[in-house]
């Protein structure tokens, strides 16, 4: 896979994480067209490499926004049809995110609306800064969440209180939706992607088909009974006995000394 996209940044840090940023600033960072056809071809190639990467970082470039949604400019005097076909590509990239393999981080900078909010939202979780704002403002332009919002946000915060955001249409400051449990923690402005990175560097620090393995027991997990759900976690549980790793982690920690994981 190339790193290089039209509207996305792919950077790579010192140990197996990457961050991803959305890339149009001058729109704040506004889902087009091409950065839908972009987030796919990333995510979905990470898919079939996950050796790649141990956890990804998306954030937005500038301060203004993480991503302020669907660009309505491109929007403009579109056809059914085009809208339609844009749409089909906004909704793979939102399948591919939250199928990715590795953990994903979201680290909203800034104003995540609509469809930005939707890509946050189908991150495994959401470090946020204190000026970021949520919000699903789709309801005001006639349309509905159509990116998973209805469902990765009522999964978050609970029916009552997602019916509220989307019915309403209103922002969440970066406090409210922590308080909603929409992200995780707050962070202040200038140090959203120091605390992200130590976090992605913790995970990345841990068995790499350990941590594959649990994201996707839970989330599997929560779309079924709790006895199929254990059932499924043991068959995660057992794939991962007879690996390297699993050895490596008990040696050395009679060894009393970090695990090297080499995700076999």
């Amino acid at each position: 896979m190339s790193d290089e996209f039209a509207t996305i940044r792919i950077a790579r840090g010192d140990g197996p994480i990457e961050t991803v940023t959305l890339n149009r600033p001058e729109s704040a960072n506004a889902l087009s067209t091409q950065m839908g056809r972009d987030l796919v071809e990333y995510f979905e190639t990470l898919a079939l490499d996950p050796g790649r990467a141990r956890c990804i970082v998306v954030t937005g470039a500038g301060e203004r926004a993480f991503c302020a949604g669907g660009d309505l400019r491109e929007r403009r005097g579109m056809s059914v049809e085009t809208w339609n076909a844009q749409h089909l590509i906004f909704e793979r990239m939102a399948r591919a995110i939250v199928g990715c393999p590795v953990p994903v981080i979201a680290a909203v900078n800034g104003a995540a609306y609509g469809g930005g909010c939707e890509i946050a939202a189908a991150c495994d979780f959401i470090h946020a800064a204190h000026r970021a704002r949520f919000a699903l403002t789709e309801v005001t332009l006639g349309i509905i969440p159509g990116a998973g919002g209805t469902q990765t946000v009522s999964r978050a915060i609970g029916e009552r209180r997602a019916k509220e955001l989307i019915f309403s249409g209103r922002p969440l400051s970066a406090t409210e939706a922590l308080d909603w449990g929409l992200v995780n923690a707050v962070h202040a402005d200038g140090e959203l992607l120091t605390e992200v990175q130590r976090i992605a560097a913790k995970i990345a620090a841990n068995a790499p088909l350990a941590v594959r393995q649990a994201k996707q027991s839970i989330s599997r997990g929560v779309g079924m009974s709790l006895g199929d759900a254990m059932a499924f976690e043991i068959e995660a549980y057992n794939r991962l006995v007879v690996t390297e790793d699993r050895v490596e982690g008990v040696e050395a920690f009679n060894q009393k000394r970090p695990a090297r994981f080499k995700g076999r």
